[in-house]
């Protein structure tokens, strides 16, 4: 199991999603029924949005590296999201690198978390 890098820090202004796993049904009376779907610690999985804004070169080429490196292998990491005080598992499917001025690079990436064993 592979564990993100720790530096740099991602930016703030960072995005954290929640989508609870609800599954809803719903009568025809207006009566709605609501039920957690899956184990209850696992049908909340958060979505973070992150960013490293204006990094050297070689800070973004290190964390682009390691994203490849886990899409090629098609395996979770471990990460702590900022502000949190336990890593969990996480993937990431999408990320980009822009680079604005020469040796400064920005790279955006969604991790999104999963529940293995």
């Amino acid at each position: 199991m592979a564990t993100f890098p720790s530096t740099p820090e991602p930016s703030y202004g960072l995005t954290k999603r929640s989508a609870p796993k609800v599954r809803k049904v719903v009568f025809a009376d207006g009566f709605e029924h609501r039920i957690n779907f899956g184990l209850t610690q696992h049908q909340n999985p958060k979505v973070y949005n992150l960013a490293w804004n204006n990094i050297t070169e070689a800070e973004s080429d290190s964390l682009e590296t390691f994203l490849d490196a886990r899409a090629n292998d098609s395996d979770s990491f471990d990460y702590t999201p900022p502000n949190e005080s336990a890593s969990s598992k996480f993937v990431c499917e999408t990320w980009q690198k822009k680079i604005d001025i020469p040796n400064r690079a920005t790279i955006t990436a969604t991790f999104r978390e999963v529940f293995e064993p």
